[in-house]
């Protein structure tokens, strides 16, 4: 599965690149703007894929004593890189869309049928490689090549209907549905990269639930100074102070698993020992609590 994700990134870059120097000659054939820009925004997908790629292979890397905790975070930053030229390439198109609205020009709509039927069919296969990847990074690349689909999609509509009403203003009307469409998308992404780096508590972890289900289990008196973190959107790693006189770290680690948490760190203190963090988030709170009942 690992090799996979970057096997298809791999593939999806290929056929990217191929690609847009096909649309190149293309546009210039066509004489449509349309299709010209999109030679362009095709470059940067394929641009983006490649770091993408390099920085997923990377991410594969086993800890070392540089990086102790491994790697997977250059795969974020890929996904990162990627989604900030989605939102940027969705705000250019925007932008010549209405340029176009403004100053329509001539489009020999045959040549960008036919150029249409194979965009569709190439990021069609470049979206289904890049499908089911786990990754951000390769959700993220996946999202360019679902815009590239529906994009060619658009064109082909597009050109049809021009070419037989020969209202061509709707050639940048589509364009701009398609590039709100994936900005929105790739906006979601953001956000949730955002996370990542912000070191955020995971959406599918309570913070409140997890220190309930840790001081339920049998031997625990307490637990505090819980941090809960993820080093890419799908791995949860946490840190912990546990209170309690007897030897509970294998039921505490596995009451963790069911929660999600791959990666733990226990600190055992015993019920006389003052914990010297006294100050921390989850510690206070606990003091809030004691001191309202």
């Amino acid at each position: 599965m690992e090799n996979k994700t970057e096997k298809n990134i791999l593939i999806a870059f290929l056929l990217n690149l191929g690609f847009s120097i096909f649309e190149f000659i293309g546009g210039a054939f066509t004489n449509s703007v349309a299709i010209a820009s999109d030679a362009i925004h095709d470059m940067g997908d394929a641009f983006s894929i490649g770091i993408s790629y390099f920085l997923e292979k990377i991410s594969k890397r086993k800890p070392d004593n540089n990086y102790t905790y491994g790697y997977i975070r250059y795969s974020v930053i890929g996904s990162f890189i990627t989604t900030t030229i989605l939102l940027v390439g969705s705000c250019f198109v925007i932008g010549s869309a209405i340029y176009k609205i403004i100053n329509p020009v001539e489009i020999h709509y045959n040549g960008m049928i036919f150029l249409a039927i194979i965009g569709v069919l190439i990021n069609f296969l470049a979206t289904y490689f890049t499908k089911d990847g786990s990754s951000l990074n390769q959700k993220s690349v996946n999202l360019h090549m679902l815009e590239d689909v529906l994009g060619w999609i658009v064109v082909f509509v597009g050109a049809i209907v021009m070419k037989f009403t020969r209202f061509s203003l709707l050639d940048p009307i589509l364009s701009i549905g398609v590039a709100l469409f994936i900005f929105i998308e790739a906006f979601q992404n953001f956000k949730k990269i955002l996370d990542v780096f912000l070191e955020k508590t995971p959406n599918s972890i309570s913070l409140e639930k997890l220190k309930t289900y840790i001081e339920k289990i049998p031997g625990v008196e307490e637990a505090h100074h819980i941090h809960i973190w993820s080093m890419d959107g799908y791995n949860n790693y946490a840190t912990m102070h546990i209170v309690s006189d007897k030897n509970v770290k294998e039921k505490v680690k596995e009451e963790l698993k069911k929660q999600g948490i791959c990666h733990v760190t226990i600190e055992l203190e015993n019920t006389k020992e003052k914990c010297c963090e006294e100050d921390c988030f989850m510690n206070t709170q606990h003091s809030i609590k004691h001191h309202h009942h």
